[in-house]
């Protein structure tokens, strides 16, 4: 649903908002020179509580907010959007914008939003998707565990399903006293949790021969993990924001890594349990449950792909910039978060327009994720004469081995490369490479 616009003094959003930053304000006219936003997110930054334990113990959290938007924020694929970010959290922070090519890092486009402060900036929605905006570039100042928060762009066109639905799933490490770990802290004595929506025993009602779009999400900041609703033939309809030749999961299950969303299509056929697998156990996490049968004049077709969001076609493999890029080795220009320098020498840089191939190889014992900003990818076949038949824009990586990806540099800029090991005491790490 598309939302609303209104039309506030920018002066008041400039200043803080206060109170006022819950209601409904809109974008500011740029003196008439600058096209106007057409639709405006509302981010938050601020402390909450969840009560993630049996005895109703609420657990201190921070969390990335969409103030005054019940339902999280809608944009639509072509949407010139107004972002006003508050910063009510105690530590400088930025959003980082996960799925929109193009969008620039919060390392160059300015200093993080101080304490108290509110901070306004145009974004271009290019794609049509399921997004996800975090401070995963900050956590090593984070203070408490810090959620994420999905963002929907819909196509411009409408989309065959009866509901439209957000399962972004999150692993917590709880300490004794409730109290929440923050990725990158050694967890100790502290177990392992994980919830769908903020809720420990998730439930989604719908009724019986409906066709679900289901947006997955791991929110997860170290774990790759496995999703399977019970009963159901699951089709994959996008991975990380982008549409792919529809297919079936394999055994029903989604696997993501840290990060990743897919977009899948269920039609509803029994009530079910959604299983999550973390590499140790599966484990229920929700259910399905239906409430009556919907009754069709005619069956389900099988569903066509999503609309295009015009990426590339062909990549020139043969003209491709190759590089060999190991993921966390230390000597090679990988910093923490914190400690990136903007005058660092980047891990490549290329002329707009050509064509990457990066082989990452993962040195470590433990599965390595790879994250690409400003671009997505192809993933290569093994004997790189093809590839996968969808995009990415995070791979997790089998330790000791080595995966090939390729991608068209076609957004000009500086852009962060990922990487964090999966243990949760891991730091992540990161590096830039440039396109001029």
């Amino acid at each position: 649903m598309r939302q609303r616009i209104f039309a506030p003094d920018r002066r008041q959003v400039l200043a803080g908002l206060g109170a006022s930053l819950a209601a409904p304000v809109a974008g500011f006219i740029a003196g008439g020179a600058a096209p106007l936003p057409t639709s405006q997110a509302l981010l938050q930054a601020k402390p909450a509580t969840l009560d993630l334990r049996q005895d109703q113990t609420a657990t201190p959290i921070w969390e990335l907010a969409a103030a005054s938007h019940t339902k999280g924020v809608h944009l639509r694929r072509g949407d010139l959007c107004e972002v006003v970010f508050r910063n009510d959290l105690p530590v400088p922070l930025a959003p980082a914008w996960y799925g929109l090519n193009g969008v620039e890092d919060p390392y160059w486009r300015r200093a993080p939003t101080a304490p108290g402060a509110t901070e306004t900036s145009t974004i271009s929605i290019l794609s049509a998707g399921t997004l996800l905006v975090d401070f995963r570039l900050f956590e090593s100042g984070l203070k408490q565990h810090a959620r994420p928060l999905p963002i929907v762009a819909a196509e411009t066109t409408p989309i065959a399903v009866d509901r439209d639905e957000v399962l972004l799933i999150e692993e917590w490490r709880l300490r004794p006293d409730g109290t929440a770990v923050p990725p990158g802290e050694d967890p100790k004595d502290a177990m392992s949790l994980y919830t769908i929506n903020g809720l420990t025993s998730f439930e989604l009602s719908a009724l019986g021969n409906q066709r679900l779009r289901l947006r997955f999400i791991n929110g997860s900041q170290r774990s790759v993990l496995a999703i399977k609703l019970e009963g159901h033939d699951v089709q994959v309809m996008a991975l990380d924001g982008q549409p792919a030749e529809p297919f079936p999961a394999r055994n029903g299950a989604l696997v993501l890594a840290p990060g990743a969303r897919v977009d899948a299509f269920v039609d509803t056929a029994r009530s079910a349990q959604f299983l999550l697998h973390d590499g140790k156990e599966a484990r229920r996490i929700g259910a399905l449950m239906l409430t009556g049968w919907l009754e069709r004049r005619a069956p389900l077709l099988a569903p066509r792909p999503l609309p295009s969001n015009d990426l590339p076609e062909k990549l020139d493999l043969k003209g491709a910039l190759r590089l060999d890029v190991t993921l966390g080795a230390p000597d090679t220009g990988w910093a923490r978060t914190a400690n990136l320098s903007t005058a660092s020498d980047p891990a490549f840089r290329i002329k707009a327009g050509r064509t990457v191939v990066l082989a990452l190889k993962n040195p470590a014992s433990v599965a390595t994720v790879f994250c690409l900003h400003g671009h997505h990818f192809r993933l290569l076949d093994k004997l790189d004469d093809g590839w996968k038949p969808y995009w990415l824009d995070t791979l997790a990586i089998a330790p000791g081995q080595t995966e090939r990806i390729a991608f068209a540099a076609t957004s000009p800029g500086r852009w962060l490369i990922e990487s964090v090991v999966t243990d949760w005491a891991a730091p992540r790490l990161v590096r830039w490479y440039g396109v001029e």
